[in-house]
């Protein structure tokens, strides 16, 4: 680092001066000059440590502004790890796959598919006969819930009894309502569920995390109903 010389002009050669008064000028030249040198030194030290901080003891961020390159996303090498670990979990055939990584999902489902505007998809393996359910009908069916590596988490088939629920009450997951209003009677779907159109995460849900979730429904019977009330008790019959 080049250091800037200063330049001072000090009394030192006065003309005319007497012996005596040489004297005491050439000591205060000498002073002057030791005092000059003396800060002259201590500001060459100044610089050279300011110099020295700043390069050693802070280093330029240039050498930390390098990222960690991130490796290619790899489809193919996740779809078959998806594939592998439904097989282990027995999914039921043309079940859908789940390309996960982090909390980018791509869903992997055969032309067969239909998917609607909110994002749900679902698949129709038998229509049924009749009118669909509305708000404030009662519905009646079974179902099998899986999570996206094809795990079986609930199962009214196990239960022995099917579901009972009224439409437009808000008591099932949006999605899952959304998937059976237009089905009819005797109609068997395969519905699956984003997490946008799914329960809420906590532990009195199926699921820990925010994913797809997919229901194979089969829908029995739909009931009308109405309000019954005996003196002061009031309740909802569905026939």
């Amino acid at each position: 680092m080049v250091v800037p010389l200063l330049t001072v002009t000090l009394p030192c050669a006065i003309h005319g001066a007497t012996l005596s008064q040489s004297k005491q000028l050439t000591l205060q030249c000498t002073n002057h000059q030791d005092i000059l040198q003396g800060s002259f030194i201590t500001l060459r030290r100044s610089l050279i440590l300011s110099s020295f901080v700043s390069t050693c003891v802070f280093p330029t961020l240039s050498s930390y502004a390098k990222t960690k390159t991130k490796n290619p996303y790899d489809e193919k090498r996740l779809l078959q790890q998806n594939k592998r670990i439904q097989q282990e979990n027995n999914a039921p055939e043309g079940f859908p796959n789940f390309i996960r990584e982090g909390f980018e999902v791509k869903v992997v489902a055969p032309d067969n598919y239909t998917k609607s505007d909110s994002g749900l998809i679902y698949r129709d393996f038998e229509v049924g006969k009749g009118d669909c359910p509305k708000d404030g009908q009662q519905v009646t069916f079974h179902y099998v819930g899986y999570n996206e590596s094809g795990r079986r988490i609930d199962s009214t088939y196990l239960q022995g009894s099917p579901a009972r629920i009224r439409m437009g009450t808000k008591a099932l997951v949006p999605g899952f309502e959304e998937g059976i209003r237009d089905m009819r009677p005797g109609g068997k779907r395969r519905i699956i569920i984003p997490p946008e159109l799914g329960p809420p995460v906590g532990p009195s849900t199926f699921f820990s995390s925010k994913q797809f979730e997919v229901f194979d429904v089969e829908l029995l019977s739909i009931q009308n109903c109405e309000r019954r009330t005996i003196a002061f008790y009031s309740d909802v019959v569905c026939n």
